[in-house]
């Protein structure tokens, strides 16, 4: 039931491919006895009086359907896993089957990760113990709306990363990690408890340093003062880099 074309083609092509059958019909048509589950669109959702009702904003809508009419709300364990690092992997597991999954911008992109905890609100979050630094990058973006005693589940990453060769490589593996993540036992322990982080080492610090002209195609080495803060979670690497620039700034215009 919906306005919408696009909405329309995505939910008639998967039912079609589903064999379910369907009625198609205008918002002001009347919905027949036999219909259990509405699909729509998110333009029209609040205009439909059904009480049960699924939008429709891709494929994987299908999963949703599924459960209801299987007769069931929600899944019985539902899983976010993270894999932690430049451009985290982020996977949705039910029952340890695969829902959704996706590739971040950055490790302090975690609007996906929130709107999927709305999406399935009984979910909880597994993150890989590894890359540290990015590791607490998200964790405190998610603990700026979550709060830092929100449970988080932690994981041991060991393995969990395949060798895959073709065509990006990184995100393959970076999501395939993330599932595995979700499907792995961890320690259920607070955020605050996984931000508090040990003084960096000086090979730490001088391999941030590196990462730093590299980054910058060796025009740039931050300071071991930012690197350090890079080293404990308090800003990107990227961020670092921008606070030399004005630095670098600010001390010419001082000379002149």
């Amino acid at each position: 039931m919906t306005s919408d074309a696009r909405v329309y083609y995505i939910a008639s092509k998967v039912l079609k491919e589903y064999k379910i059958p369907f009625h198609s019909l205008k918002l002001d048509d009347k919905i027949p006895f036999d219909v259990e589950v509405v699909l729509t669109g998110e333009k029209d959702v609040e205009e439909i009086d059904f009480p049960v009702k699924v939008i429709v904003r891709d494929e994987n809508f299908i999963d949703e359907l599924l459960i209801r009419l299987e007769g069931r709300k929600r899944f019985k364990t539902i899983y976010i896993g993270i894999d932690p690092g430049e451009r985290p992997g982020v996977s949705v597991v039910g029952d340890n089957r695969i829902i959704e999954v996706y590739h971040l911008k950055n490790p302090n992109d975690v609007d996906t990760i929130l709107e999927l905890l709305e999406k399935y609100p009984t979910a909880k979050i597994k993150i890989g113990h590894g890359a540290r630094r990015h590791r607490i990058l998200t964790l405190k973006a998610l603990a700026q709306v979550l709060g830092e005693d929100y449970p988080i589940i932690l994981v041991n990453e060991k393995r969990t990363t395949p060798k895959i060769g073709g065509v990006e490589v990184s995100q393959v593996q970076d999501i395939v990690a993330s599932i595995n993540i979700a499907l792995r036992d961890g320690v259920e322990v607070k955020i605050s408890e996984l931000l508090k982080t040990k003084e960096p080492s000086k090979r730490e610090i001088e391999h941030i340093k590196h990462k730093s002209r590299q980054l910058s195609g060796g025009k740039i080495t931050i300071s071991s003062e930012l690197a350090r803060e890079v080293a404990k979670g308090n800003m990107s690497l990227n961020e670092a880099i921008e606070v030399h620039k004005k630095r670098i700034k600010g001390e010419k215009n001082d000379i002149w």
